[in-house]
C-alpha cells in the first residue's frame, strides 16, 4: 500500500521525482557539504509549487466569474423569451376573445384554441432564434421544407390562412358593430317614442331575440371555461404529486449525504495525524541545525552522517505523503464546491416550487377560481331567471296597454283635482298675507303705548280682529270641505293605484300634495288659535302695563324724597345735642375750678396764680375746641346740601333713564316686525321649492320606470363579458406558472441524476428550511381563512352598493343619453357633420354620406377624405344603416 502511495504523486507531479533523484546523487557524493543546500533547493521548489498553485486558483476563480456571467446573461435571456412569449400568448387569447365576441355562435369552436395544457402556445417553439418571429406568426413550430421554394411557397400559404382568418374577424367585428349600432337606434326610437305602440313591442322582441341569442353563445363559452378549469385542476394536482415524489428522493438523499460527510470526517482526521507527522519530522530538523552552527564534535561524524541519510529520507517521503494528500484534499475540495452549488441550485428550485404553491399570486389564482366558479353558477341561474321572465314580457306588455288606458282616465280625473288644489292653494296665499298684514299693525300699535288713546285704539283693532278670526273661520269651514274633496280624490287615486302598480307614481305625487295641504290646513288652525290667545294677552298686557308704570315711578320718587329729609333731620339733632353737652360740661369744669382757687387762695397765693395760669390755659383750649366744633357742623351742613343736589341729579338721570328704555322698546318693535317680514317671504319661498321638489320627482319617476329594465340587461350582458375576460387571463397566468414548474421539475430531475455522486451540507439546514416552510404554509392558510372572510363580506357590499344603484338611475340615463349621442355622432358624415353616412368605399371601407363622394367624384383626383386611398366609381356602393 504504501508503495502505491509512493507512486502516484510521481505521476502527478515529475518535477518532484527529478528533485528526488538528484538529492541522493548529490548525498552519495558530498554528504556533509551539501546538507544546507539541498534543503534550500527544497524550499525554493516548495515556493515555485505554491506559486504555481495561486496561479492556477487565480485562473480557476477567474472562469467561475466568467461561467457566472454567462449564467446571468442566459437567466436574463430566458426571462426576456419567457416574458415575450407570454405577451403573444396574451395577444393571442385577446384576439381569441374579440373573434368570441365578433362571432357570437363561434365561441365554442374558437375556444378550443385557447392555451392548453399539453401544448401551451406560450411554450418555445423549435426554430432557431432568427426564424422564430415567423414560426409564432404563423403558429408552427418548425418551418418544413428542403428547399428554399419549398419553405417559401409553405410560409405564403400559412400566411395566406392567417390573412383569411383574420379578415373574417374583421368582418365579424364590422357586422356586430352594425348590429350594435341598429340595436342602439331601436332603443333611441322606443325611449324618445317616435313609434307606435306595436312597432315599438316588434322593436323590443327583437332586442329580446337578439339578446338569447347572445346569451346562449356565453353559456356556451362558459361552459367551455369550466372544461378547462377542470382540466387545469387535474393538471395541478399532478404537479402536486410529482412534488411529494421529489420531496421523498430528496430525503434519500440526504441520508445519502450523511454518510458521504460521516466519511469526510474520517478523511479529516487521517490529514490531522499526516500533519502531527509532519510536526514531528520538522522537530527532528533542529539537530541538522546545529550542526551546521559546529554545535556538535568530530567525534560522532558517522553517527551523524548516518542520522542525516535518514532524516533526508523521511523528509522526502513526508513532502512526498504531504503533496498526495495536498492533492487529494484539493480534489476533494473542489468536489464540495461543486457538490454545494449544485446542492444550492437545488434547494433554490425547491424553494422556488414551495414559493409557486404557497405564493400569493398562486393562492389568489386558487381563490379567484372559487369565486369565478361560484359567480358562473350565479350567472347560469340569473340567465334562466330572465328566460323563464321573457315569456312574461308579452303578457306584460298587454297588460300595461290596458293599464295605461286607465291611466289616461284617471289624469284627466286628477287634472281636475289639480285645478281644485291649486285654487285652494291661491285662497290660502290670500289668507297667508292678510294675517301678515294684520300683525305688521299689531306691531305698529304697539309703538305708541305712552299715549292714553292707545286703548280705545286697541279695542277697536280687537273688534275688528275678533270680525276678522269670524271670516277666517268660515273660510276654514269652506277650506275644511275642499279638505273632505281632496280625501275622496285621495282614495279614487289609492284604487287607480291598486290596479296600476307600476304606473303609480304620478298618483303618489297628487296624494303627497293633498296631503300637505291638508296639514297646511291644520297649522293655519293653529295659528289662528294661537292668534286669538296673543290678542287677549296684549290687551291685559297693555292695560296693567299703562297703570303699574306710574305708580311704581311715583311711589318710588316719594320714599326716596322721605328717606333724604328724615336723614337731614337726624343730622341737624345730632349736632343740637353735641354742642349743649359741650357748653353743660365746661361750665360744671369752671365752677369747680372757681371753688378750688377760693379755698386754695386763703392757704396759698403763691398756688392760686400757678392755678390761674392753668385756668387760662384750659380756657384758650376749650375756646379752640369749640372753634373746632363750629367747623365741624358747618362742614356737615355742606354735606347736606350736597347730598340734596346729589337727589336731584339722581332724578334727572332716571328721567333720561326711562326716555332709554321707551326708545329700546320702539327699536325692539320694529326688530319683531322686520322679522316677521322675513319669516312670511321664507315661508313663500319654500312653497315654492316644494312645489317644484314634487314636480322633478315626478319627471324622474316617469323617467326611471320606462329605462332601468334596458339599463339593467345591458349591465348584466358587460358583466358577463368583464368575467370571461378576467377568466380568460386568469387561464393565461396559470398556463405560464405551470410551463415554469414543468420546466423547474425536468432542471432538478436532471440536478438529482447529478447529485447522486456528489456531496453538499447537512439534514440540519433542510430541516429547518422544512421547518419554515410549514410554518409558511400554516400562516398562508391562516391569510386564506381571512381573505375568504373579507370576499364574503366584499360580496354583501357589493349586493348593497347595486341596491342601490339601482333605486338611484339617474347616472345611468345620463350614461345611455351620452352613449346615444355618440351612436348618433359615428352615424353622421365626417365630411360635413350634418347629413347621414350613405355610401361606402369599398377599398378603405369608410363611410360617408352621397353628396360628399359625388363632389369628390367630379374631382380628378378621386381620394378618400378620411386615409387619401384613390377609389373610382366602381368602388363606391350605397349602404342602409
Amino acid at each position: 500500500m504504501e508503495n502505491s502511495d509512493h507512486d502516484e504523486p510521481e505521476k502527478k507531479r515529475p518535477h518532484l521525482t527529478s528533485v528526488s533523484s538528484r538529492t541522493p546523487r548529490n548525498s552519495i557524493n558530498s554528504p556533509t557539504n551539501n546538507k544546507t543546500a539541498d534543503a534550500g533547493v527544497l524550499q525554493f521548489q516548495n515556493q515555485q509549487l505554491v506559486q504555481q498553485i495561486d496561479i492556477q486558483k487565480h485562473a480557476l476563480h477567474d472562469l467561475e466569474e466568467k461561467i457566472r456571467e454567462l449564467k446571468g446573461k442566459q437567466s436574463s435571456y430566458d426571462d426576456l423569451l419567457i416574458a415575450l412569449n407570454q405577451l403573444w400568448t396574451q395577444l393571442v387569447d385577446d384576439m381569441i376573445l374579440l373573434g368570441i365576441r365578433a362571432g357570437r355562435g363561434k365561441g365554442k369552436d374558437t375556444l378550443q384554441h385557447l392555451t392548453d395544457i399539453d401544448n401551451p402556445q406560450g411554450s418555445v417553439p423549435l426554430c432557431p432564434a432568427e426564424d422564430m418571429f415567423l414560426c409564432r406568426l404563423i403558429q408552427k413550430d418548425s418551418i418544413k421544407g428542403i428547399s428554399d421554394d419549398e419553405i417559401i411557397s409553405y410560409v405564403e400559404e400559412a400566411l395566406a390562412l392567417r390573412q383569411s382568418y383574420t379578415r373574417e374577424l374583421l368582418k365579424l367585428l364590422k357586422d356586430t358593430i352594425d348590429d350594435q349600432m341598429e340595436r342602439a337606434g331601436s332603443i333611441a326610437q322606443v325611449l324618445h317614442g317616435d313609434l307606435s305602440s306595436e312597432d315599438a313591442i316588434i322593436q323590443m322582441s327583437k332586442i329580446d331575440d337578439m339578446t338569447k341569442e347572445e346569451v346562449d353563445n356565453f353559456r356556451e363559452v362558459v361552459d367551455t371555461l369550466h372544461a378547462k378549469h377542470k382540466e387545469y385542476t387535474v393538471a395541478i394536482q399532478n404537479s402536486i404529486n410529482e412534488y411529494s415524489q421529489d420531496q421523498s428522493e430528496i430525503k434519500r438523499l440526504a441520508g445519502e449525504l450523511d454518510e458521504i460527510v460521516a466519511e469526510l470526517e474520517e478523511s479529516r482526521r487521517k490529514l490531522v495525524n499526516l500533519e502531527m507527522q509532519k510536526d514531528a519530522a520538522i522537530g527532528m530538523n533542529s539537530p541538522k541545525a546545529d550542526a551546521v552552527n559546529g554545535n556538535l564534535s568530530p567525534e560522532n561524524i558517522a553517527d551523524r552522517t548516518m542520522g542525516l541519510r535518514e532524516l533526508k529520507d523521511s523528509i522526502e517521503e513526508a513532502k512526498i505523503v504531504d503533496a498526495d494528500r495536498l492533492s487529494e484534499l484539493q480534489d476533494a475540495q473542489e468536489d464540495n464546491q461543486t457538490l454545494t452549488k449544485q446542492f444550492q441550485d437545488l434547494q433554490n428550485e425547491l424553494k422556488d416550487d414551495k414559493y409557486v404553491r404557497t405564493s400569493r399570486i398562486y393562492s389568489l389564482a386558487n381563490d379567484q377560481l372559487q369565486h369565478w366558479m361560484t359567480e358562473l353558477a350565479r350567472y347560469k341561474t340569473s340567465v334562466e331567471s330572465l328566460q323563464a321572465g321573457s315569456v312574461h314580457v308579452a303578457k306584460w306588455e298587454n297588460e300595461l296597454n290596458l293599464k295605461l288606458e286607465s291611466a289616461d282616465s284617471a289624469r284627466q280625473i286628477l287634472g281636475n283635482s289639480d285645478h281644485r288644489i291649486d285654487d285652494l292653494e291661491l285662497q290660502l296665499q290670500k289668507c297667508i298675507i292678510e294675517k301678515n298684514d294684520l300683525e305688521i299693525k299689531m306691531e305698529e300699535a304697539k309703538q305708541d303705548t305712552g299715549r292714553k288713546d292707545i286703548k280705545s285704539e286697541f279695542h277697536v283693532m280687537a273688534s275688528a280682529l275678533s270680525k276678522e278670526m269670524g271670516m277666517m273661520e268660515g273660510q276654514l269651514k269652506r277650506w275644511k270641505d275642499a279638505a273632505h274633496e281632496a280625501v275622496s280624490l285621495r282614495e279614487k287615486a289609492h284604487s287607480l293605484r291598486e290596479a296600476l302598480s307600476t304606473k303609480t307614481s304620478e298618483l303618489k305625487s297628487l296624494a303627497n300634495k293633498c296631503a300637505e295641504q291638508v296639514l297646511e290646513i291644520k297649522s293655519l288652525k293653529t295659528l289662528t288659535e294661537k292668534l286669538q290667545k296673543e290678542n287677549q294677552e296684549l290687551e291685559f298686557v297693555l292695560d296693567m302695563h299703562g297703570l303699574e308704570n306710574y305708580d311704581k315711578r311715583y311711589s318710588e320718587v316719594r320714599e326716596s324724597e322721605s328717606k333724604a329729609h328724615s336723614q337731614a333731620e337726624m343730622l341737624k339733632n345730632a349736632l343740637d345735642e353735641h354742642s349743649l353737652e359741650l357748653r353743660v360740661k365746661a361750665a360744671n369744669e369752671a365752677e369747680a375750678a372757681c371753688e378750688q382757687r377760693l379755698s386754695a387762695a386763703e392757704a396759698e397765693i403763691e398756688d392760686l396764680r400757678s392755678k390761674l395760669d392753668a385756668s387760662e390755659r384750659d380756657i384758650l383750649e376749650l375756646t379752640e375746641a369749640v372753634k373746632v366744633k363750629d367747623a365741624e357742623a358747618e362742614a356737615y351742613i355742606s354735606e347736606i346740601e350736597t347730598i340734596g343736589q346729589a337727589y336731584e341729579d339722581m332724578q334727572t338721570q332716571n328721567q333720561n333713564l326711562l326716555n332709554q328704555v321707551i326708545e329700546r322698546d320702539d327699536y325692539n318693535i320694529k326688530l319683531v316686525s322686520d322679522s316677521v317680514k322675513t319669516k312670511q317671504a321664507h315661508n313663500t319661498l319654500m312653497s315654492q321649492k316644494q312645489a317644484l321638489a314634487k314636480q322633478l320627482q315626478q319627471i324622474n319617476t316617469s323617467i326611471e320606470n320606462s329605462k332601468t329594465r334596458i339599463t339593467h340587461s345591458e349591465e348584466q350582458m358587460k358583466a358577463i363579458l368583464s368575467d370571461a375576460i378576467k377568466c380568460n387571463q386568469e387561464e393565461k397566468h396559470l398556463a405560464v406558472t405551470l410551463e415554469f414548474a414543468k420546466w423547474e421539475l425536468a432542471d432538478a430531475e436532471k440536478e438529482l441524476k447529478l447529485l447522486k455522486s456528489a456531496v453538499s451540507s447537512s439534514e440540519k439546514e433542510y430541516d429547518q428550511i422544512q421547518k419554515d416552510t410549514e410554518a409558511i404554509e400554516m400562516e398562508l392558510e391562516s391569510e386564506r381563512s381571512l381573505r375568504k372572510k373579507l370576499e364574503e363580506e366584499l360580496r354583501e357590499l357589493n349586493c348593497k352598493i347595486d341596491e342601490l344603484t339601482s333605486e338611484t338611475g339617474e347616472t345611468t340615463i345620463q350614461k345611455l343619453e351620452k352613449e346615444i349621442r355618440i351612436c348618433k355622432n359615428m352615424i353622421k358624415c365626417t365630411v360635413c357633420t350634418d347629413r347621414p353616412k350613405e355610401v361606402v368605399i369599398v377599398k378603405c371601407y369608410h363611410l360617408f354620406c352621397n353628396p360628399c363622394i359625388q363632389r369628390n367624384l367630379e374631382l380628378r383626383h378621386r381620394k378618400c377624405p378620411a386615409c387619401g386611398t384613390a377609389f373610382g366609381q366602381s368602388d363606391v356602393r350605397f349602404v342602409k344603416i
